[in-house]
């Protein structure tokens, strides 16, 4: 058997998506990442198109195992051209799909990541954060409402993708780079916004010169607003740079300067 005759229906693609939403990462590892996932979450739909316990499926099933790794947001359109056009040539369609999933995980993995593993909970977290700052829990329906929207795009892609086809490819693949490009630029003009609103913390230092009382703080925002905010993720940054140093260990250090800093009055919110 190299074709198929089987077509995958509504009650396919729910399941899919349904083992894709609760498993796809279940079974992660250093050597293959998401492989297992990836071929847990179409085994069902295999196993209709080539048959049960065929030779056909079997190969097919070493064929998924390989390294895999792309984006949880965008996984599913990889998955339904794939679905796709093994549906529609079966096993001899190995060599198309291996090169498919090879040549679209990287791009997806980072468009995917930009838009949805860091803009959109850039934006939205601090949405809410600020609402919760200011006792408003309006904010963490908002939050909630942008996690189902993701939830409910990651369960359409898969049948459009399906229905797209290959051209999908050739269609898309002109916007990938520019979408990337745009997602990365707003993600780091976010993250500028984010640093002057959300890190609250200036200069508490006064020292006097003869009856003269210096205010530090307002000599710096003379010239530039918020220079000490910056200058602070800008250390942090270059500190997570240094080897054995881990987010965990950049927490302490920062709460550490901070506590001594504050006690001795040189800094304050």
């Amino acid at each position: 058997m190299t074709k198929s005759n089987y077509k995958l229906t509504k009650e396919d693609f729910a399941q899919i998506n349904r083992r894709n939403l609760f498993g796809f990462q279940l079974g992660w590892n250093y050597e293959r990442m998401q492989a297992s996932g990836y071929l847990y979450t179409i085994l069902p739909q295999l196993r209709k198109i080539y048959g049960d316990g065929t030779p056909e499926l079997k190969e097919m099933m070493k064929t998924h195992v390989q390294f895999f790794n792309t984006s949880n947001f965008f996984n599913t359109i990889i998955t339904g051209i794939d679905l796709a056009m093994e549906e529609k040539e079966g096993i001899t369609a190995k060599d198309t799909v291996s090169g498919l999933k090879v040549g679209l995980m990287g791009p997806f993995a980072a468009i995917g990541d930009s838009i949805f593993a860091s803009l959109v909970p850039t934006i939205f977290g601090a949405l809410a954060a600020n609402m919760a700052i200011n006792g408003n829990p309006t904010g963490i329906f908002i939050w909630i409402a942008a996690q189902i929207a993701i939830m409910i795009f990651r369960w359409k892609q898969l049948s459009f993708a399906y229905k797209e086809g290959i051209s999908l490819v050739t269609t898309m693949q002109s916007r990938l780079t520019a979408l990337t490009d745009a997602a990365t630029v707003l993600g780091v003009f976010m993250v500028g916004a984010l640093v002057a609103t959300m890190v609250n913390v200036k200069f508490s230092w006064a020292p006097s010169i003869g009856d003269v009382t210096l205010n530090i703080q307002n000599s710096i925002d003379m010239i530039l607003p918020r220079m000490l905010p910056a200058a602070i993720v800008g250390a942090i940054y270059w500190l997570l740079g240094k080897k054995n140093i881990t987010s965990t260990k950049a927490i302490f250090i920062v709460l550490i300067v901070s506590i001594a800093l504050s006690a001795l009055g040189v800094i304050s919110k």
